[in-house]
């Protein structure tokens, strides 16, 4: 297995405590098998998530701990029975790297839903090791949870589609929100946010953005190209926009009520909350998806040229990151090029 037979020492940035402050560390990958494939990593998005995780705001994070789940990497060696990537593959690595693959949501091509599933990092992989993220010099993942980056799209705005892009995508194409002409809403214009409207629009649907305050209503209009713009405390312009959506997929990453925007759906509207790391009553909750609909998204992306709107950053300026991120300053997804970072340092 060349590469892939040898115990392999990296470096990677964790946080070592809930202060969720990453620095330099080294660890060793995962024991490998025939299917596996081992990926250096070219850059990684960053995620409201990893900030989460990383002070264990769910109650549930081990250190020390590497994130990252927007990766994309380039494939140096696979494994013997590894059959649909080869060396040289530009491809990516999304939130979950390992499932049972016995139960009913694994054999329906569902493995998301799997009681076992195996988070791509702040999780242990069947050999006792911990899972490590995308802020490391490279990974081993298995091949069934490795998608190839369609050619011609880049690396680095590729890569919050693995996470930011199936958030939007998966929930519409599991309701049948697909077709032209709908009435939709995105609640939040943010590293998500954003990618709703873009797939929306790419979609022909009729977006509108709620927001909390006007500063930006430019950014959505003008440049994001959404139809409308409402802001949240304006009533009378909710008024207006009582029993008129067909869906609301509700972005923002903090608690927040939701009686304001139930009345703005038609009858048998849909209410979608990205609520991974946040805690809610009733919910339908996305941020990730199945692989075979990871890849439908990457394509559909691809053939209407959609990709996310970024902030390159080196791997010294992530603690930076973090910081502005929790501020929702950025446009509107910092990726890290970790190839080309000094980890060491």
């Amino acid at each position: 297995m060349g590469i892939l037979a040898n115990e392999r020492t990296i470096v990677g940035w964790a946080a070592k405590d809930p202060s969720g402050i990453l620095s330099p560390y080294t660890y060793t990958l995962r024991d490998t098998d025939p299917e596996d494939i081992y990926i250096k990593v070219l850059c990684c998005g960053v995620c409201h998530t990893d900030i989460h995780q990383v002070k264990n705001d769910l109650g549930m994070s081990h250190y020390p701990m590497v994130p990252g789940h927007e990766v994309v990497g380039e494939v140096l060696d696979v494994g013997s029975d590894v059959a649909s990537f080869k060396v040289g593959d530009i491809v990516g690595v999304g939130l979950v790297v390992g499932c049972c693959r016995q139960c009913r949501p694994c054999k329906s091509d569902n493995e998301q839903y799997c009681s076992k599933k195996i988070w791509s990092y702040n999780d242990v992989y069947t050999d006792g090791k911990p899972t490590q993220g995308g802020f490391a010099e490279s990974m081993v993942v298995h091949q069934k949870f490795v998608v190839k980056i369609p050619d011609g799209m880049s690396p680095e705005k590729a890569a919050p589609l693995l996470c930011a892009g199936i958030t939007i995508y998966s929930p519409l194409k599991h309701f049948g929100l697909v077709e032209s002409g709908l009435r939709g809403a995105i609640l939040g214009l943010g590293g998500v946010g954003h990618m709703g409207v873009k797939i929306a629009k790419a979609m022909g649907h009729h977006v509108t953005v709620i927001s909390s305050s006007d500063k930006k209503r430019e950014e959505a209009l003008e440049h994001l190209g959404a139809d409308e713009y409402l802001v949240s405390s304006d009533a009378s312009r909710m008024q207006e926009f009582a029993d008129s959506l067909d869906y609301i997929i509700d972005t923002v990453p903090a608690f927040h009520p939701l009686e304001p925007y139930l009345s703005l759906l038609k009858l048998d509207g849909k209410l979608i909350l990205w609520v991974l790391s946040v805690p809610s009553p009733v919910r339908y909750t996305y941020g990730h998806a199945c692989m075979k609909e990871t890849e439908e998204m990457l394509e559909f992306c691809n053939q209407k040229g959609l990709s996310s709107t970024i902030e390159m950053v080196k791997m010294d300026y992530i603690n930076t990151a973090f910081e502005r991120l929790e501020k929702n300053d950025v446009r509107y997804r910092f990726v890290v090029d970790v190839a080309g970072s000094k980890l060491d340092q």
